[in-house]
This record gives C-alpha cells, structure tokens and sequence, in this order.
C-alpha cells in the first residue's frame, strides 16, 4: 500500500465554524475649498483601477460623501467641481474598512495643492488585523501563480506561508478559511482535498488576513483568504484564451467570457489541466503522478435599484490525482488514485437601508468529494475511501456606519451530511474484509457582534464577541471574546496595533466506529472521543510607511487546547484525526513593498521566524503517540525560518519579468529535534504584449533544478522531495465575443 504524502484514507471531516464575512468596505470623505468651507454639489466619482467599475456622488451642504458597499480593491477617488482643479487620491480597501478622505480644493488656474495625508492610501489605520491584499496583474506575473493548482499567490507574497506534503499551512497550522465574494465555501475536510475549488485566472483580487480576526470571522485560527472574484466589469464584449504547454507534459488552459452595462455584468470560464507531475514525490524519481482537471466558473452581478444588489458566484469541477510512487512500490505493481469532485453556488442580496447601513443576506451550497482507490495489485493491503459533503448554509448581516462607530453583526449558520464508504481488503487474506459505510449529520450556528469605535482622530478600538454552537456527535457552546487598538501615529503617519482573541474550532463529524474501530484495537490503538480545538491569540504589530514603502512587523502567540493534528494507522495511508494536550506557535513576521520605483520595478519582501511546538499527551482520537512527558515538542510542521523575496519590473516594448527566491531554514527531521538542511529556490517569468490582442509568457520554476528533500514527517506518513525544474510557455488572446 503506497505511502503518499497526502492522507487520502480516513478522511479527516472537521465540521468547524466557518467564517462568513464580507469583501465590502466604505468610502466617505470631506471636501472644502480654500478657506475652509465645506463645498456643495461637487462631483465625487470611484473608479477601480483594474476594471470598469464605478460609481458617482454628489457632496451635501457640510461637503460630505460616502460610497457604501465598495468591493476589496484599488481605487481612484476624484473630485470636480467647476471654479475649482480636480482633485483625485488613490486608496486601498480592505473587507470592513470605513476610509475617511479630505480633498481640499484649489482656485481653477492657481497652482494646484496636492493634498498629502498623514497616513498613505494602502495603510488602514484603523483595523488591528494583520492582512495583505494581492491584485490580479500580481497573481498574473507572478511565477506559476495563475496555474490552477498553484497556491504561489500566497507563498510568496505571505510570510509564514508554505505548502509541504501537498497543503497549504500558514502560521503554523492548515486550518484555514476560504470566502468568494464574502460568502464562505465551507469543507471541513482538512486532510483529504488536494484539488483546487477554482482558478487563480478567475480572482480579481485577494486579501490575506494571517490574525487578529474580527468577531464576524470564523474560528480556523491559521488564515482567512477572502477572494473577491473577476466580475466582467474588466471587459466589454471580450473573451481571452489561454493556452500553456511546459515540463512534463503540462498543460494549464482557459477560456473565459465576460461583460457588463451600467447595472449588469458577468464573467464566465472553462479551466482545464494536465501534467505528469501533480503531487509531490516520496523519490527523487518521477513514477505514477499524472493529474488532470477540468473546471467551469461563473459570476453573475445586477444592480436591480441603486439600492439592492444581487450576486451569484458558482463554480463545478473535477480532479483525478495519480498517487506517486517510490521506486519499490512502483516495481511492486502499486497503482492508486484519487478523484475528487468539487461544486458550490453562493448568493448574495446587499440591501442599501439608509446611508452607511447595509444588509447582507447570503444563502449557500456546496458539496464535496474524495474517492481514494487503491489498486487491484497492491499488496498486502488494498484500500478504498469514498467522502461526499453537502453543506447548506447561509450569512445574515447588517452593517453600520454612524458617527465615530462602525459595526457590524449577524448570524451564519451551516449543516453538514457526511456519507462515507470505507473498505480493506488484504491481498494475503491476514485480515478478514472489512467494509463500512456511514452517514452522519451535524450543525453550527454562531452569532457575533462587533463595532470598530473610532475615539480620537487617532485612536481607533476594536471589540466584539462571537458565540458558537456545534451539535454533532457531542454539543458543545463556546462564548469567544475579541479585542484590539489601532494608534495611527500624527505626522509620521505610523500605526500600531494590538489584539487578542478567542477561538474555537468545533470537532470532526466522522472519527472511528463499528469495524473499523474493531480494527485499530488489533493494531494496538486506543480512541478517546474528539472535543473541540479552544484557541487564543494574541498579537502587536507596526505598519511604517516610508516615501511610498510599507514595512509591517508582526508578533504573535497562539495558544491551543486540544490541538488537532492527525496520526497514520500502522504502516497505511489510513489517516485519522487527534488533539493534544497543548499546543503553541509563536514567532514574528515582517513583510516589505515598495511604490513604484522608477515608474517600472516593484520590490516584495516576506519572513518569518516561528516556532511550532505541542506538549502533553493525546486527548482524543488514536492514542498511539507518546510525546516526551513534561517538556515540549516540535511538531513536524515546524520550520524555524521562512523567506520569499521578488521583482516585478516593466520592460521596454510592452514586455515585462519578475524574478523570485524562496528560502525555508528545513522542516523538522522525522520526530526532531533536529531540523532538516535549508534549501533555496529560483523562479522566474518573462512575457511580452503583441498589439492588443496577443501576449506571450515565459515561466521557470525551481530554475536551479534543486531537488532537495522537502520533509520526512512521519505524521504525513511519507516522504517527499521538492518538484524538478519546470519550463512552460503561455499564450493568451484576446477577441470580441
């Protein structure tokens, strides 16, 4: 039975609370004219910078204007106004931000005054959540982060951020929560999903948020990633094909199709992939890895009124995943797959109640599938581990803005059907069949409230609290507290912040029962019943903008309780979940961007210094582990130091190139304490625009070649080496449709 590096048996199926949230913000603003007056009737427009999408206001008698329900992203806000020059500033939003803009306007023919701010356009100086935001033309240059299965949109613009043994994992844990357009697409199965839930080609943009996370928010303590998804506003009656061939026969191609009027728009896309080298090796040798996707996208967005907006964002798609083998297990006539099957639809109703209210109403859906099978001539053990999710669901919120508060709260809730087949059947006949199938059922409901209270010009204070109940197997409730500052600093522009949390993390739906329990006892485990994973975090940051660059320090601890991890039955890919006693991660982070250098270049920069580390013993699930008695351990995740840095330069002739390096300090060595060698990679990517219509790309990842071992963790029950040198070329055309 192969040993693969993702647990592709024993299905871990978490049934956590999920985070509901929203990709919308707010822009209000001032407007005065030379002497201080507030200036009436002018003209106050919000462009995005990516796409075509805008709105238009008008200034009241005190020269005000607000713009409500402004989806993440960059924007150019102006002001005209005649007798006076235009005016314009740029600004960052990000999901939840109430930003504050003063124009201050000069006489037509005068010697127009740029307005600066104390605090720059990408710094919130008012949120105490750490996060980052990636926008479309990034994730386009960037090397291999528009590939379907790539996650490079987030390594390496994320500190901390990493993938090993096929998951992401992001401070420490693989936790994590994934939102489109504000609305969650819940899969509590942790451990068994190596497919993708939709292209990077369909993201207009991401936010990352890595702490700190506002009541609203869910309870997968490691990441929320809020994607706010191509809307057609970019196109007008255009469509673009993208067709790449590359290393190992690798194939990642798109079609996709998009409009929009002035209160209709979609976007719609068929996503297609095939390689020899899907998952990672447990050899330096290349046997039995093929993959291959295909994958339908859709976004659909009607202003019905200027005051009601509906959303719908749905996706379908397909994996098959050849499980790699070793030299031996190739020999041996080993041949196991994994399918897998992903579909979602999520809608959305923003109501517009009154000036800075607004009312979300999100109903949702999504079903998800992994079928692991083992092959007819594996020896001596042939698996089968077939998993379909259905989750329905849905987020009411009412968001509002008055005076000095900004709050928000609501109600989100999901249930969850697990249908689950397992099978063994051992070629020498040591172990009787044993065949199961199991449905069960749970649910979760939470409740949150919150309110971002501005106190002085620049001393804003965050606070609210989220209640959970989970009803599964066991109920259990949890009352979680979140509080946090942020202190913008006069004159310099900086702001610090602070936060510290409570979190929970309900537990799996499916564990160990009837046969199969029988099974693990002959093996010699133990099974204690699985509670809930309890979390607090507590984290200071500093933003320093400087002559248009942004350095942001972070410090942050995450202590948990009943710690989830997952442990191997035996010498199998039979994976099943486990808490420990205590866990806690901790360490410092600090990320760097430059403006625009020159008009051409952009500089990144991403580190992180952590430690992951568990103690105690196992208190539920499989109880053959015995951590060292009254001391801490590393868990095999831990890597001390991680560090992605790059350039995105403008070329000469509509070309372009960006350059990355990633660096990791080796992972932890089998069970440590030892850690293992660091290792270094290269990427690089080169493209060039034809006319309008035409572009070409170049892409090397890993362009030293260096196959160094990645990890040996024993929890993951193999081990894998990073991916060869891969060269690919992009073409993409674009063409009226």
């Amino acid at each position: 039975m192969n040993l693969s590096c993702i647990p592709r048996l024993g299905g871990l199926l978490l049934l956590t609370a999920f985070a509901g949230a929203t990709i919308f913000g707010s822009v209000r603003g001032l407007i005065h004219d030379p002497q201080h007056r507030p200036v009436r009737g002018a003209k106050v427009t919000i462009h995005s910078t990516n796409s075509g999408w805008a709105q238009t206001a008008t200034s009241d008698n005190q020269g005000g204007f607000q713009f409500d329900a402004v989806p993440i992203g960059e924007y150019l806000v102006t002001v005209d106004m005649p007798g006076f020059a235009p005016q314009e500033q740029k600004i960052t939003l990000t999901s939840g931000r109430d930003a504050k803009l003063h124009f201050g306007l000069a006489l037509a023919g005068a010697i127009e005054t740029v307005n600066v701010t104390d605090t720059p356009w990408a710094v919130n100086p008012e949120s105490s959540t750490t996060s980052g935001v990636i926008g479309r033309q990034q994730i386009a240059q960037t090397p291999g982060a528009d590939q379907t299965n790539s996650l490079n949109m987030i390594t390496d613009y994320t500190p901390g951020a990493y993938l090993v043994h096929d998951q992401l994992h992001i401070r420490g844990g693989h936790q994590v929560s994934w939102l489109l357009d504000g609305v969650p697409v819940p899969n509590t199965n942790i451990a068994s999903n190596v497919g993708p839930q939709f292209d990077p080609k369909d993201i207009d943009y991401l936010e990352v948020q890595r702490g700190g996370y506002s009541a609203e928010y869910g309870d997968r303590t490691y990441g929320v990633f809020n994607v706010v998804t191509r809307s057609g506003f970019e196109r007008n009656r255009q469509a673009e094909l993208v067709s790449s061939y590359g290393s190992y026969n690798n194939t990642n191609d798109q079609i996709s199709f998009g409009d929009h009027t002035e209160r209709f728009a979609y976007y719609t896309s068929l996503s297609g992939y095939r390689t020899d080298l899907g998952l990672e090796t447990p050899s330096t040798r290349i046997l039995h890895d093929q993959a291959a996707g295909l994958g339908g996208f859709a976004s659909l967005m009607f202003n019905k009124t200027s005051a009601d907006q509906l959303r719908l964002v749905t996706s379908l798609r397909g994996d098959h995943y050849q499980v790699p083998n070793d030299p031996d297990q190739q020999a041996g006539g080993i041949r196991e797959v994994e399918n897998e099957r992903d579909a979602f639809v999520n809608f959305s109703w923003l109501h517009t109640i009154g000036q800075g209210t607004v009312l979300t109403v999100s109903p949702f859906y999504h079903f998800n599938r992994a079928h692991y099978i083992g092959g007819s001539q594996d020896t001596p053990v042939i698996p089968e581990d077939d998993r379909g999710s259905n989750y329905a669901g849905g987020v009411v919120s009412l968001a509002v803005i008055r005076g000095r508060h900004n709050a928000r709260g609501g109600i989100q809730f999901f249930s969850q059907r697990d249908n689950r087949f397992f099978s063994i059947i051992t070629s020498d006949g040591s172990i009787p069949p044993l065949r199961q199938r199991e449905v069960v059922r749970g649910n979760v409901e939470a409740v949150f409230l919150e309110d971002q209270y501005k106190l002085t010009d620049w001393l804003t204070l965050n606070g609210g609290v989220r209640l959970t109940h989970f009803d599964g197997k066991i109920r259990e409730n949890a009352a979680d507290p979140r509080i946090g500052a942020a202190l913008r600093i006069p004159k310099l522009g900086w702001v610090a912040r602070a936060f510290w949390g409570r979190y929970y993390q309900s537990p799996p739906l499916l564990t160990v029962s009837g046969p199969l329990l029988d099974l693990t006892a002959q093996q010699g485990f133990g099974f204690l019943p699985l509670r809930g994973e309890r979390d607090q975090q507590r984290e200071f940051g500093l933003t320093i903008p400087f002559a248009g660059w942004t350095l942001d320090i972070t410090n942050f601890r995450t202590g948990a309780t009943n710690f989830f991890d997952h442990d191997v039955l035996g010498n199998s890919n039979i994976f099943f979940p486990l808490t420990i006693q205590h866990a806690r991660i901790r360490g410092w982070e600090a990320s760097v961007a430059s403006p625009r250098l020159a008009g051409r270049a952009q500089w990144h920069l991403a580190y992180s210094h952590q430690y992951a580390q568990g103690f105690g013993g196992i208190t539920g699930g499989l109880t053959d582990f015995s951590p060292p008695e009254d001391s801490y351990f590393y868990l095999d995740h831990d890597q001390r130091n991680t560090l992605t840095t790059g350039l995105n330069l403008d070329l000469p002739w509509r070309a372009w190139t960006a350059f990355n390096v990633s660096y990791g300090s080796g992972f932890l060595d089998g069970n440590g304490p030892a850690n293992l060698p660091p290792h270094t990679t290269y990427d690089l990517s080169f493209g060039k625009s034809f006319g309008e219509n035409w572009g070409l790309s170049f892409t090397a990842l890993n362009l030293a070649n260096n196959r160094y071992l990645l990890d040996n963790s024993n929890t993951f029950g193999g081990t894998h080496y990073a991916n060869p040198r891969e060269l690919s070329v992009q073409l993409k055309y674009r063409f009226r449709s």
